[in-house]
């Protein structure tokens, strides 16, 4: 069966065709990318989406939406899109849909995706478990947390808010991170640590640390200096990022047991190999008494392009049982 898969982010809305059968995603074609600026509503895009397809849509629509899934009402996170779940036959056509946030559609991905989609990370170099937890955490414009438990039956995705828990500082570094970062959000949760937008204030402590002019840009501006080594206080933060991101994932790791832990997201992709050459390994496993524990633990990175339109059909097959 095919159903037309769309990854809703605030930015960007990503649509393709997938064939799914016997709950899984069989193949995906090449997506699609629309900015949501361009069109007032899903129903807009999905339109256009047709148009340039250039032929009648499937019958069946999975959404994977950067927002709280359940109710009547869907209010996307920063994006002015309103989806009603009721609706959809009538503003989509699709006579069977499902509709999920999108983290918990990357859990699906991650389920259903054979070792070729996954890079090596750190820990024992061997495959994902076929039973047992899966940690999944990504850094984007937020921080998404998922955990997939496969067992006997199958698998099972629970998504979760892990992204909003407390961030702990390990050195004198993150504790002037946090300290900056409480004049602003009093709470610091992981997210405004490992989550895109945090290179800013990790810029701008390495910068009044080292007593250089702390240069007010934005995180996008940030991102490329850094990833194109232009600028050592940058290059220093991302740094930084990357012995963050390892220890929030090894926390996320103590809290879920599982037995493999997936970093995702956009960001994460981007990243592949300054997290190779970092200090996140080394991170991830210092936890005290548990090191042999985490040591234990294979840690990957998913390198499908699109994990998000995967999940989405993946959660689709396997709520339809098709």
């Amino acid at each position: 069966m095919e159903v037309v898969a769309v990854d809703i982010g605030g930015t960007h809305a990503r649509f393709a065709v997938a064939e799914v059968a016997e709950g899984r995603v069989v193949s995906i074609s090449e997506p699609m990318t629309q900015k949501v600026a361009e069109h007032p509503s899903l129903q807009l895009a999905w339109q256009a989406y047709g148009e340039e397809l250039g032929r009648p849509l499937p019958k069946a629509a999975a959404l994977a939406v950067a927002s709280p899934v359940g109710g009547d009402i869907i209010k996307l996170t920063n994006n002015p899109w309103i989806i009603r779940p009721a609706l959809i036959p009538d503003r989509l056509g699709a006579d069977t849909w499902t509709v999920v946030n999108d983290f918990e559609a990357i859990g699906h991905a991650v389920a259903q995706m054979g070792p070729e989609h996954f890079l090596h990370l750190c820990g024992p170099d061997e495959a994902l478990p076929d039973k047992g937890a899966i940690t999944v955490c990504g850094p984007g414009t937020g921080l998404g947390v998922a955990q997939v438990f496969r067992h006997r039956a199958g698998y099972d995705v629970i998504a979760t808010e892990g992204g909003h828990s407390d961030f702990a500082p390990l050195d004198p570094i993150e504790d002037a991170l946090v300290k900056r970062l409480r004049k602003t959000y009093t709470r610091v949760s992981k997210e405004r640590v490992v989550a895109g937008p945090a290179i800013v204030s990790l810029y701008e402590t390495l910068a009044e640390l080292e007593g250089k002019p702390v240069h007010r840009l934005d995180d996008k501006a940030i991102w490329s200096l850094a990833l194109e080594g232009k600028d050592e206080v940058a290059v220093a933060a991302l740094d930084r990022f990357c012995l963050s991101l390892g220890a929030v994932a090894g926390d996320l790791a103590l809290c879920h047991g599982p037995k493999g832990v997936v970093i995702a997201g956009g960001l994460g992709l981007r990243l592949k190999d300054h997290l190779l050459q970092s200090g996140f390994g080394q991170r991830f496993v210092a936890k005290g008494r548990f090191q042999g524990l985490m040591s234990s633990i294979p840690v990957k990175l998913i390198t499908h392009p699109q994990p998000g339109l995967y999940g989405a059909a993946a959660a689709f097959a396997q709520e339809h049982a098709l």
